[in-house]
């Protein structure tokens, strides 16, 4: 069969093999097509008379699917398919398949570490020391900005699936109390140091609040000026989820008055990140460029699920399907 990867770089920059894939399809691999649904004609060269696409941020519209008889499968190189019509796919009856579990472990691990930047600011304080800010001091030690401990505080999770509960421990392992927030309660979890709670009630007593749901029209922008104004004040927020969960603009406002006392983001609203977004400006604010799940392992892991999903489907035993 024929096959398109439409954007495998970001999954493999050079440092993985395609060469199991290789050995299952005739394949076509392209580094880069495009983010923008503008952009349809390209997708529309790349892919014709393909039977299979994988692809991760390169939209598959229904003009795309109407155009492409052959197609019979769709495979995403990443969790999230929003950037599929999953719909008209399904009138074809083209098969799509995500990767439901690869990064647990290293997006948690992510979240920690935007969350003791905020504390300990060491790559501030690192760039600090090298443009010759403690050569030049009269003390033998200084800080620019206020250090947190978190042991003591406590840590709201909003979406307490696998990697919020991967958060949790970690959170737990520093010291830190859990109030948890999901659709799904999962038996078992509560402890005394963990507990589920209502939105409410996680906003009102979290020192940290770290998002780790799925984006649904129901709680875009959940983050705005009215959920921040029942939050305690100086509280720190991350999220390295989805970057629609926030509603930037009033974030940044709520950074800038202080009523948030710091922010660590590895997701926007847009990406990559425009110019104009406020949060570029706005005091305390770490932005990272989407890069929690992009440790070699997890992307390792990434490809091989990607892999064994097309040769499941190949075996005619689609595994992993969203849309059956």
């Amino acid at each position: 069969m024929k096959a398109v990867v439409l954007d495998g770089y970001t999954l493999n920059p050079g440092d993985l093999e395609w060469a199991p894939l290789k050995e299952l399809v005739d394949v076509t691999i392209y580094d880069r097509t495009t983010y923008s649904l503008d952009e349809v004609p390209l997708v529309l060269d790349r892919t014709k008379g393909a039977d299979i696409i994988l692809t991760n941020k390169t939209p598959i519209p229904e003009e795309v699917i109407n155009e492409l008889p052959n197609l019979k499968y769709i495979g995403m190189l990443s969790t999230g398919f929003d950037v599929v019509d999953i719909k008209a796919a399904k009138e074809k009856n083209i098969v799509v398949s995500n990767i439901p579990s690869y990064g647990t472990d290293t997006v948690s691990q992510m979240a920690i570490a935007l969350l003791l930047e905020i504390c300990h600011h060491v790559g501030s304080h690192s760039d600090s020391v090298k443009q010759g800010n403690w050569t030049n001091n009269d003390d033998w030690c200084y800080w620019n900005f206020p250090l947190i401990e978190l042991s003591g505080k406590t840590m709201g999770i909003v979406g307490y699936g696998r990697i919020g509960q991967s958060t949790g421990r970690i959170a737990q392992a520093l010291g830190m109390k859990v109030l948890a927030y999901d659709h799904y309660k999962i038996e078992g979890l509560e402890s005394e140091n963990m507990k589920y709670v209502d939105l409410d009630e996680l906003y009102t007593n979290s020192d940290v609040i770290s998002l780790h749901c799925p984006l649904t029209e129901e709680n875009k922008e959940m983050i705005n000026k009215d959920s921040i104004s029942i939050m305690k004040d100086g509280v720190i927020i991350i999220n390295n989820s989805r970057g629609s969960l926030i509603n930037e603009e009033d974030l940044a406002n709520a950074l800038n008055n202080n009523k948030v006392g710091g922010a660590a983001l590895d997701v926007v609203s847009s990406e990559p990140i425009k110019e104009n977004n406020p949060l570029l400006d706005a005091k305390n604010c770490i932005i990272t460029p989407h890069i929690s799940w992009a440790t070699k392992e997890a992307r390792q892991r990434l490809f091989n699920t990607a892999v064994e999903n097309v040769r499941m489907f190949l075996d005619g035993n689609p595994t992993n399907v969203v849309n059956r």
